[in-house]
């Protein structure tokens, strides 16, 4: 017998047969694609199409073919369709409810495409009909709710959050997509919660159900009440807020596992070999091509969760067994689709404590935790822009929980002491730190360590102003905090203090090419304030006395830079320039550094003079500054300890219009069509398959 080849909805027998057969479908999509009224023949018409396997490209492409004057003379027929699928959703049959919610993914996708031409004609009248367009969207709506809250098919549930997915990201702004006001009065949030808050739904759905939250609350955001930002920001429910960070760490955490493996792969290979042989002159090369595509779409799924939800700080805090320790996934989600390397949804839930039993020699870990060594990956590389995003992402979350209360009481509590190996970018002049060396500290040593990394390592042509600012921004609202309550934090003070002065270095040896772009005296200014607000109230929060001489010593010690600087800015503010009113600003900041160098160099160098000593230890230095303190005086300064608060709308909402712009081309991206493959559901449903 001949064998039987399917293509593009065509039947044909590769035997001698000269004119193609089309699939039963297909004749019954091409019907609809008449001006008449395909059941006026057949009665039984919109009955049996939805017991036929839906054949989504053809459908699509068949849509996406025909101009608007030519959809809009077969627009009764598409609303028939529209209307039909709805009341599909309603049936008993499971394989109706199948067909209709792929049917309606491919004339949603297929209608939108038509709207990217001048064909001027209106989606929701194309689809639905304005008269009906309201009670439709109910109905849908009201379905989709009912389908994801019953104990059915796990297989359902996927496809009506695939549907959701592509209804939202069906438009590159969201903001732009006028179905989604039927999306706001009838509300789906409560189903996506319970799928949250419910372990077997939330392993097989969750990161579709954060990913679709996610975009629903930047819908509109700006400029009218969006009811899933109000509901959002008053969930109290504690299953329903961990099981949200459950789903993110994990596919935070997946990302880290990908990356690392990558490396450790990276390491073995060819690139180990060759630095070996001709020393570190390729590390960077080599360390380029460990690239992982990152994932704004949960990050911002963590960013508005932060920034709404002061409940949610809990959760960042919650202890689990180190993740990536389980391999053999618990169940399989076959309608993921495939995406690429950290894009793709989790496919167990691997921090369940029924699933990864603790152990003692476990290390255990947080949301927060992972997240800062997500961090710490994608902020090494700031050259591409996904990365960019993702690395200006993570420091506005660091932003929202520098400056919440409770954030920081969990921070900086010595009790909730944990080892985070942060990934540092490999680079010539230093040795790669042993993660075994690493101690148990309070967890605000490792966002200063996330910090102080990114200050060293991104002093570069392309410079990152912006992600600078924010940077030191994070470190001041921890420093006001420490300052308040009075904490003495056992960090090592003196890397941070080095970090920031050979960044005033870096600003002043590449001026004039920086100044053509940025105003460095911003960042400057901001610098010189850490020091005072050490200065000024180191004595609050600095652990030990010696700690507070040690300052001292480094300011003494790189007293050339801090002299340069003030060359610098005296300079520019004495002319009338553009840059006059911002360069004095940083000279008057600059008078306690000053009177702290004028007062102890004199006394240094006397102590050397009279006790013959070309050059003197560091002991001998602090011996001479902690004789001097009592003739020193200082100036008090204003508002060192104050901050601005982060705000989104008037300062961000640009950033984060282009980011969902992105998140909703790279889930439309993925919703490709084998993800709404029927093979698994009719498995699922064999019996009427």
């Amino acid at each position: 017998m001949a064998q039987v080849e399917k293509r593009g909805g065509l039947l044909r027998k590769s035997s001698a047969s000269k004119k193609p057969l089309k699939e039963k479908v297909v004749l019954m999509y091409d019907e609809i694609f008449m001006t008449e009224d395909p059941s006026k023949c057949s009665p039984r018409f919109w009955e049996e199409l939805f017991l036929m396997k839906v054949n989504l490209e053809y459908l699509e492409g068949k849509l996406e073919s025909l101009d608007g004057e030519e959809l809009m003379k077969i627009k009764d027929n598409i609303n028939c369709l529209f209307q039909h699928c709805i009341q599909a959703l309603g049936e008993e049959h499971p394989i109706r409810v199948v067909n209709a919610l792929q049917t309606l993914c491919a004339l949603i996708r297929g209608v939108h495409q038509k709207n990217k031409s001048t064909s001027g004609f209106d989606i929701i009248n194309m689809l639905m009909g304005f008269d009906k367009a309201e009670l439709c969207m109910k109905n849908l709506m009201e379905s989709l709710d009912s389908l994801l809250c019953a104990e059915g098919s796990e297989s359902l549930k996927s496809l009506c959050l695939k549907l959701l997915l592509c209804l939202v990201t069906v438009t590159d702004n969201i903001s732009q997509n006028t179905i989604l006001e039927y999306v706001m009065i009838n509300s789906i949030f409560e189903a996506i919660l319970q799928i949250l808050s419910h372990p077997p739904s939330r392993r097989e759905h969750g990161y579709d159900a954060v990913v679709l939250l996610a975009l629903l609350v930047n819908y509109r955001k700006y400029e009218s009440v969006n009811p899933y930002i109000v509901k959002l920001s008053i969930v109290d429910d504690e299953a329903t807020l961990n099981g949200m960070g459950l789903v993110i760490a994990q596919a935070l955490s997946e990302y880290n596992r990908q990356y690392k493996d990558k490396e450790e792969e990276h390491q073995t290979g060819f690139f180990s070999a060759l630095t070996n042989m001709v020393g570190s002159m390729f590390i960077a090369d080599a360390h380029e091509k460990i690239s992982v595509q990152t994932n704004e779409a949960i990050l911002l799924a963590l960013y508005e969760a932060v920034h709404l939800n002061r409940n949610f700080i809990t959760v960042l805090a919650q202890s689990h067994p180190e993740m990536g320790l389980v391999t053999t996934p618990v169940s399989p989600a076959p309608t993921t689709p495939a995406t690429p390397l950290g894009t793709t949804p989790p496919s167990s839930d691997v921090i369940s404590s029924v699933e990864l039993p603790l152990d003692a020699d476990v290390q255990t870990s947080n949301l927060l935790i992972t997240f800062l060594k997500y961090s710490s990956i994608v902020m090494q590389d700031t050259k591409d822009e996904h990365r960019l995003h993702s690395g200006k992402l993570c420091l506005i979350i660091l932003t929202c929980i520098a400056e919440d209360q409770y954030a920081n009481a969990f921070l900086h509590d010595d009790n909730m002491n944990f080892r985070v190996n942060l990934h540092r970018m490999p680079m010539r002049h230093r040795k790669k730190a042993a993660d075994k060396n690493l101690p148990c500290r309070p967890l605000v040593c490792a966002v200063l360590d996330l910090m102080v990394e990114f200050i060293v390592t991104h002093m570069m042509k392309e410079f990152p102003m912006d992600l600078y600012v924010r940077c030191i921004q994070v470190v001041h609202k921890l420093l006001c905090y420490q300052k308040k309550c009075r904490v003495r934090l056992h960090y090592t003070w003196r890397e941070l203090w080095s970090a920031l002065i050979n960044l005033l270095k870096f600003l002043m040896s590449n001026e004039t090419v920086l100044l053509a772009k940025h105003n460095i005296f911003t960042l400057a200014l901001m610098i010189v304030n850490l020091f005072n607000m050490f200065i000024t109230y180191g004595d609050t929060f600095l652990p030990t006395p010696s700690s507070y001489d040690e300052l001292y010593y480094e300011i003494i010690r790189m007293h050339q830079s801090f002299d340069n600087l003030y060359s610098m800015v005296l300079r520019l503010s004495t002319n009338a320039g553009q840059w006059k009113e911002a360069a004095s600003k940083v000279t008057h900041a600059l008078v306690n550094i000053r009177a702290i160098i004028n007062h102890f160099n004199p006394k240094i160098e006397s102590y050397a003079a009279v006790n013959h000593i070309s050059q003197l230890s560091e002991e001998q230095v602090l011996e001479v500054v902690r004789a001097n303190y009592d003739t020193l005086t200082l100036k008090l300064q204003d508002g060192l300890d104050q901050h601005e608060r982060y705000s989104e709308q008037h300062k961000e909402a640009a950033f984060f219009k282009e980011l969902v712009r992105s998140i909703s081309t790279n889930v439309r991206r993925n919703l490709a069509f084998h993800t709404l493959s029927q093979e698994v559901l009719l498995k699922e449903f064999s019996t009427i398959s």
